[in-house]
């Protein structure tokens, strides 16, 4: 499956919620981080103070050029937030993403109310 996301912004909470799946190209990726962008832009903080609250339990296990487009995507300085949480169901995606980062305030979760609670904590 072609690979999609969708954005959504909660700005009272500076709060970021990305939700991904399939198989991504290179060109939905550049597409997904203009959109982070423009979303980053709207909320009421200093740069790099939003939360993000990342859902990939659609997402297929990308290729490794993919996986090295994303990692530059989530340690960029226009799109890093305070802290990230992601939610995978697959072993095999955890371990996939576990590979983008090993920042302080990265976190892995198999529910979505679980990383909430851990971002807004």
């Amino acid at each position: 499956m072609q690979g999609w996301f969708v954005v959504d912004v909660e700005k009272d909470l500076k709060l970021i919620r990305l939700t991904m799946g399939g198989f991504f190209e290179s060109a939905t990726i550049v597409e997904m981080r203009a959109q982070l962008i423009e979303a980053i832009a709207t909320l009421a903080c200093k740069p790099n103070d939003h939360l993000t609250l990342c859902d990939i339990r659609d997402m297929d296990i990308q290729s490794q050029e993919r996986v090295g487009e994303f990692a530059k995507l989530v340690g960029s300085d226009d799109v890093r937030s305070r802290r990230l949480a992601f939610v995978t169901a697959r072993s095999l995606a955890r371990l996939q993403a576990k590979r983008l980062t090993s920042r302080e305030g990265v976190e892995f979760f198999a529910e979505t109310s679980e990383a909430f609670d851990w971002l807004t904590a």
